[in-house]
């Protein structure tokens, strides 16, 4: 073969790959799919076009796929009239650990999958697992809220945050399906699965079903427990209860925005602790506030069932002592955090001015939980980290990670107390936040850029704690931390706390695109900032950097090195020994 004829050939091999790629038919659960022995899932290939229902044969290590399932599928001749075929098995599992490669032939081309399955442990590590998610938790999270709420003299801090000495760490990576940038959604989903999933999607595989609540299913960690187990579960977040972290632990949707259709299924698998923000969806359409666009009432619905109610923190103080089962919702959307509602008291706070804090709901929710003796799985979110640092808003983020460290001191003591309990402490996704230094207002000049202070001016920042509640009194100190984002929109750099509300870094054109507010243009000092995200992004991104995770109790030796987002799935479940027959 002349040079000149293996070129051409490479190109034409190179093409033919193309080809075949884009002609292969797709299986879900996908390549590398790991899943627990008997752990359900959906079952489903997507042909690439329309073809008859013997045009096909599916094997599953050899074996006709019916037979391993112990059930057909259905065939869908031209799946939502996209000019494709498909074949669906719905809630299917297998019964025996170890590999399992599958075939799909189907007109002349065979496309191949690999599956592991593991098998569950026999006998618990733990009887309870407390998963604590800061929301975007980034290190430099971590750093502040070491500093502000601890403080450091010559270089060395006045005390330690509660996940300081555990001793199991690792570092998790996040990317999903379709992309190496994750949100909130796909990559809890992955803990509460063990499955892969895409950006905006919960206990599902991405599939090309016009319908959100249509695509391949995955077992969530809620169901296990409900299918396998006599352990109680509970829910808490100071985010919407019904968004994308809390969601995760029993929903099925491609789409997370399907906040009504997500109150249904917490109501269907009944957490027994469910606490957070949110109620719009839970009240009829016929209440005012509500989001809901039919007339169900889900707080009469679970209170029919058993459930206490709780509706700010008073309430919950009260209720959850006498409680079984525990409902509560103490904001219509995202509740407040810690700045405005305990700090500034502002007018942020005045339509629902006795929320509980993210320390009183955790302290509620063991109390609960605990009174089951065959132990719990609790997850605490502490949302407000990440909805902070989106409109680079770091104080707000910071404080939330105080009161984030501050329900993790709780579960500590509770494990000394009660030693078979695993503690995890991690976030979803990192944030591109970084600590470079203060800023000094001290320093002579009106330009604030001037007044930014690295490496040996920098010095040490002069936040108080008189009344040492663990929080700065104010934000806003003549020397303060120097903290910056990555990635941002256009939009003013006032390096200076926003002491009224949340700041709004752009808003929209009218031509559509995300620029800088001008409400922050006139703050002195203020600076002008060219974004470098695409101008339809309002505020700032999640960043690929690797998650880091800590645990301590029973079960956390299995936090180690590097992992996939989809192995804490299998720590929790191995911990708890789910999986197995119904005790």
């Amino acid at each position: 073969m002349t040079r000149l004829n293996a070129k051409a050939f490479a190109i034409i091999a190179a093409l033919s790959a193309i080809v075949t790629t884009a002609l292969a038919d797709t299986i879900y659960p996908i390549d590398r799919a790991s899943v627990i022995e008997n752990g359900r899932f959906d079952f489903k290939v997507e042909f690439d076009k329309q073809i008859k229902s013997d045009d096909f044969r599916i094997l599953i290590n050899g074996k006709d796929y019916a037979r391993v399932f112990g059930k057909k599928g259905e065939f869908i001749a031209n799946e939502d009239e996209l000019g494709a075929s498909s074949l669906v098995v719905r809630d299917v599992f297998l019964k025996n650990a170890g590999a399992y490669a599958v075939e799909v032939k189907a007109l002349g081309k065979t496309t191949k999958v690999n599956w592991s399955v593991f098998a569950p442990q026999k006998l618990p590590k733990a009887k309870n697992v407390i998963l604590f998610i800061g929301d975007g938790l980034s290190v430099a999270h971590r750093t502040g809220a070491r500093i502000l709420s601890k403080g450091v003299s010559e270089g060395r801090l006045n005390g330690r945050l509660a996940t300081d000495d555990f001793p199991y760490m690792a570092f998790i990576g996040t990317s999903g399906t379709d992309s190496i940038a994750t949100d909130s959604a796909n990559s809890m989903s992955a803990y509460m699965t063990g499955h892969k999933s895409g950006v905006n999607a919960m206990g599902v595989y991405v599939s090309r079903a016009k319908d959100s609540l249509n695509h391949p299913k995955q077992e969530t960690l809620g169901e296990l427990i409900r299918r396998t187990s006599s352990k109680s579960f509970g829910i808490v977040s100071d985010a919407e209860i019904e968004d994308a972290t809390p969601a995760a632990v029993v929903s099925h949707t491609r789409r997370r925005a399907d906040k009504s259709a997500i109150v249904g299924m917490l109501y269907d698998l009944k957490p027994d602790v469910i606490l957070g923000g949110g109620s719009a969806y839970f009240l009829p359409k016929s209440t005012l506030g509500s989001k809901r666009k039919d007339e169900i009432d889900y707080i009469k619905k679970f209170q029919d069932d058993g459930y206490a109610l709780a509706i700010d923190a008073a309430t919950l103080k009260k209720t959850a002592p006498k409680a079984n089962r525990l409902l509560g919702l103490f904001h219509t959307g995202n509740m407040d955090g810690v700045i405005d509602r305990k700090i500034l008291k502002n007018d942020v706070t005045k339509k629902f001015p006795n929320q509980p804090d993210l320390t009183e709901m955790t302290t509620a929710a063991l109390e609960v939980l605990s009174k089951n003796r065959e132990g719990f799985f609790l997850m605490v979110e502490g949302a407000l980290i990440d909805k902070a640092t989106h409109p680079l808003d770091w104080e707000r983020a910071v404080y939330d990670t105080i009161a984030f460290d501050k329900c993790v001191e709780i579960a500590k003591a509770f494990a000394a107390k009660n030693p078979d309990t695993l503690i995890i402490v991690t976030g979803d996704h990192t944030h591109g936040i970084s600590i470079i230094g203060t800023i000094d207002d001290s320093k002579a000049g009106d330009d604030m850029r001037e007044k930014v202070g690295v490496y040996a001016d920098a010095g040490f920042p002069n936040y108080e704690d008189k009344n040492k509640d663990g929080y700065p009194d104010t934000p806003a100190v003549s020397k303060r931390l120097a903290v910056f984002v990555s990635n941002f929109p256009d939009h003013y750099e006032t390096f200076r706390p926003k002491l009224d509300a949340q700041f709004t870094p752009a808003i929209k054109n009218e031509r559509d695109q995300y620029v800088a507010n001008e409400a922050y243009k006139n703050v002195d000092g203020a600076v002008f900032r060219e974004g470098n995200l695409p101008r339809s992004v309002d505020t700032g991104v999640h960043s690929v950097d690797d998650m880091i995770v800590q645990a301590t109790g029973p079960g956390g030796e299995a936090i180690r090195g590097y992992m996939d987002n989809t192995e804490l799935f299998r720590v929790i479940a191995d911990a708890l020994a789910l999986g197995n027959e119904k005790r």
